[in-house]
């Protein structure tokens, strides 16, 4: 370690009684951290001792033994005329335990006996009370206290553990929809021809497919069209593109989302799951799977399409729009853990 080493600012300096020799000096200690010992010298430090390197001795006396350790140190200084400071070359060396136990039991106070020395177990002896001998009545009081505090530490540990052993939430959104009929394109080509207020029987858009010919789409019924964003006349489709979506008025809510295959997994086995409503609100739904969860699973995705069916009742139309969350929650024993929103 080099001598420069800002050791005084790092670990508390006390004044813990030692007697350091150096050589044939024997000297009084003054001050003690776990980086330095400080010594009181006659008069002035002599520059020609700044930088002397020994093994020195230092002496702990207690009550029927003594402590004596063997550190090599450095001749950092003086703090001011009538002290030498003494730098640990190695603080961390093989006197550190019993150094720092003779420290931490001189900042708390404690005794230090041979045995706590020798096997390092902290205090021997109880401190005595700094507040005098506290009454029955103020200990029961504290005991109650701490043990409502342990009660409730357990059970919010325990709520924790068994959520998250039960709870398992989908990485995917699930947006709430409007439930509509999608017209999407037969084969690729672009659009020439979009009519998004055409009625019953008139064409509602138009694609010059790349094979020459002209395919025109009627809508089906008088309703409500909602073009698909990013198409417009002139757009290039490929074959399945959604191009627009009609409702009718007796229109419901859809909600869909992707499943991973663990989840997917989870439900088939026999997991519930649930819609968490950004509003608050969770809604058991059931998993519907169709021909696109299959397609997706076939292709080995690692999330894969599905339908979500509420009660009925649960999702409205006012529900149109909102975001939300999909959670699977697992039977233990044939009961199932209720999430504490619900």
């Amino acid at each position: 370690m080099p001598s420069e080493f800002v050791f005084d600012t790092e670990h508390p300096i006390l004044p813990v009684p030692f007697k350091a020799q150096i050589g044939d000096n024997r000297l009084e200690g003054v001050e003690l951290s776990v980086a330095a010992a400080y010594v009181a010298i006659s008069g002035a430090l002599d520059p020609a001792w700044k930088g002397h390197k020994e093994v020195i001795k230092l002496t702990f006396d207690f009550q029927g033994f003594s402590v004596v350790l063997y550190p090599e140190v450095v001749v950092a200084g003086s703090r001011h005329d009538g002290e030498m400071t003494l730098q640990f070359l190695n603080p961390t060396g093989p006197h550190l335990p019993q150094l720092r136990y003779i420290i931490n039991s001189f900042i708390a106070g404690d005794y230090i006996s041979l045995g706590g020395m020798l096997s390092y177990t902290g205090p021997t002896q109880p401190k005595a009370s700094k507040n005098g001998t506290k009454s029955p009545s103020r200990l029961r009081m504290r005991s109650a206290a701490i043990a409502v505090m342990s009660l409730s530490l357990i059970v919010a540990t325990l709520g924790t553990v068994i959520n998250r052993l039960t709870q398992s939430y989908e990485l995917r959104p699930v947006f709430i929809e409007r439930l509509g009929n999608e017209m999407k394109a037969t084969t690729a080509g672009q659009i020439t021809f979009l009519n998004p207020k055409a009625k019953k029987g008139e064409v509602v858009f138009s694609i010059n497919a790349n094979s020459g010919d002209v395919l025109n789409f009627q809508l089906p019924c008088d309703c409500e069209v909602t073009v698909t964003q990013g198409v417009f006349e002139g757009s290039t489709v490929l074959p399945i593109d959604s191009i627009l979506t009609f409702f009718d008025t007796n229109a419901g809510v859809r909600m869909q989302s992707q499943l991973s295959i663990e989840g997917l997994a989870k439900v088939m086995s026999g997991e519930q799951a649930f819609l968490d409503v950004n509003d608050g609100r969770s809604i058991p739904v059931e998993v519907v799977l169709t021909s696109a969860t299959n397609a997706a699973a076939m292709r080995g995705d690692e999330f894969v399409p599905v339908n979500l069916q509420p009660k009925a009742g649960a999702v409205t139309n006012q529900d149109i729009g909102k975001i939300a969350r999909i959670r699977l929650s697992r039977p233990w024993f044939g009961a199932r853990f209720l999430n504490p929103s619900e």
